[in-house]
């Protein structure tokens, strides 16, 4: 029979030998993971049933419950490290950011004091500051790391309401004269329904601007927004642009946006929480006003493709987040506002995520990071183009690598299209909505995704309706087999 405290706290051969097979396996899995569907059938019923009738009430052999785990996860899980996967923006994590959890684990820093883990701490506000950087930010600008994009968005939203009123700190909502109000697009991430709720100033005090038709914020109606609350006896507090929507990865208009906030005196955030990564390639500059703003949510765990979930929150104000989240408790050190996290952010017991960024960045560099979005962009943009040759249209004109695209049958076709697509198993796309029509969207962040698979996808598409492609375009189009080794 198994030891209890034996199973926890193995001797050291034991210990290194159980890593090794663990390595092994996973290395198994991850090798396999293209020949594999996308969407799998699920875990079995023999699997549920062994999970049901797990109480706890006995020890048992680490190795064999890893096994099952694994095996679980793979045939219970979208994959979304599979490179035919262009869903959402939970990409195939770095080799460094996997590297980095190890490490974290090994050693377990609490991050949230600088006393107790100076050189974890030194690692993250060494991140922070360069990230803010490149961003264009000013010198001083700080942050931290978060749990992903809806922490670092209320963050933000409660640095503004701080800003606005600084008894609002001690006092809440209370303490404003007129309701506070925030401006974010309708084609934002609707989290922000949820963060004004969590921060006590209600749903209702979220305008959602209308947009001027392509996906963006509409600055025009923007500012008649504004102009009419203020007159109406609200308080203006915030405007969040976006910097790449989810459904189609468009952007705000970030400069103009940026001067209505300072015109009335608001905090002008910046949610970059996938798009942010252009900031290590913005040629075409996309992101142009983004360093204006007075902060800026990116997640690491997205286009910078680290591990679940690893945010930033980056300010140029870092004085009104200590204010926001002062806090004085006897058990814990002296604080210094910006190297003790506990004091200047939301959480206070945490993991050290941001070692997966360093570890990615210092690794591959910023020029790296530039080649991983470009490649992606490329590659949305061949995907794109070689269904506009068979009678598809794009709707959206993002410079992200997310393609909207309509099948020639037009928006009422696009379920049908996505549904072929998941029967089919290799790949992963989904329908969404952009500008009140149905679209077909596929968004590309993984790095393993290659130009067969982008090839293989139209294939697969063509298959579905094959009367509406034309002989010539056939001819034009040369498509391969997805790969099937996670090396290309």
């Amino acid at each position: 029979m198994t030891d209890p405290h034996y199973s926890l706290f193995p001797d050291h051969d034991s210990l290194t030998a159980a890593q090794h097979a663990l390595t092994e396996r996973l290395g198994v899995s991850r090798r396999l993971m293209p020949s594999r569907d996308v969407v799998p059938a699920g875990p079995s019923g023999e699997w549920l049933r062994e999970l049901r009738n797990m109480r706890f009430d006995r020890p048992r052999e680490l190795a064999g419950l890893t096994e099952w785990v694994i095996d679980g996860l793979e045939t219970g899980t979208v994959q979304v490290t599979h490179p035919g996967y262009l869903g959402l923006f939970n990409p195939a994590p770095t080799f460094a950011s996997e590297c980095a959890d190890r490490i974290a684990s090994a050693f377990n820093p609490q991050v949230c004091v600088h006393s107790h883990a100076p050189a974890a701490v030194e690692i993250e506000l060494h991140v922070i500051r360069e990230v803010a950087r490149k961003a264009g930010m000013p010198d001083g600008s700080g942050g931290h790391f978060t749990s992903g994009g809806s922490e670092a968005n209320l963050t933000a939203m409660l640095c503004a309401l701080q800003a606005a009123c600084p008894a609002y700190g001690d006092d809440g909502v209370c303490a404003f004269a007129r309701p506070p109000h925030v401006y974010v697009s309708e084609e934002s991430h609707l989290a922000w329904l949820k963060i004004a709720h969590a921060g006590g100033i209600g749903r209702n005090a979220v305008r959602l601007i209308q947009t001027d038709g392509r996906g963006r914020m509409d600055p025009d109606a923007l500012a008649e927004t504004i102009a009419t609350d203020i007159s109406s006896g609200r308080m203006p507090v915030m405007i969040a642009a976006t910097a790449g929507t989810t459904n189609a990865g468009m952007v705000d208009p970030l400069t103009r946006c940026g001067e209505l906030a300072r015109e009335h005196g608001m905090w002008f955030h910046v949610d970059a929480a996938w798009g942010g990564a252009l900031i290590a390639s913005d040629t075409g500059g996309a992101l142009k006003g983004i360093e204006r703003a007075d902060s800026i949510t990116i997640d690491a765990h997205k286009w910078f493709a680290t591990t679940m979930g690893a945010g930033m929150f980056l300010t140029s104000r870092p004085d009104v987040a200590a204010q926001a989240f002062r806090v004085d408790a006897s058990y814990m050190p002296r604080s210094v506002a910006a190297k003790d996290f506990f004091v200047n952010s939301i959480q206070w017991s945490r993991r050290f995520v941001g070692l997966r960024l360093f570890l990615a960045l210092a690794a591959a560099g910023w020029r790296g990071y530039a080649g991983h979005t470009e490649r992606a962009i490329r590659l949305a943009d061949r995907l794109a183009r070689r269904l506009q040759r068979d009678g598809w249209s794009l709707a959206n004109d993002s410079p992200m690598a997310v393609a909207c695209l309509v099948p020639p049958e037009g928006h009422e076709a696009v379920r049908s299209y996505v549904d072929s697509v998941h029967r089919d198993g290799r790949f992963w796309v989904s329908t969404a909505v952009f500008e009140g029509r149905t679209v077909l969207r596929a968004c590309i962040t993984n790095g393993r995704t290659s130009e067969r698979d982008v090839d293989a996808l139209v294939h697969t598409l063509k298959a579905v309706a094959p009367s509406i492609w034309s002989t010539q375009a056939e001819s034009d189009l040369s498509v391969s087999e997805p790969h099937r080794t996670d090396l290309d």
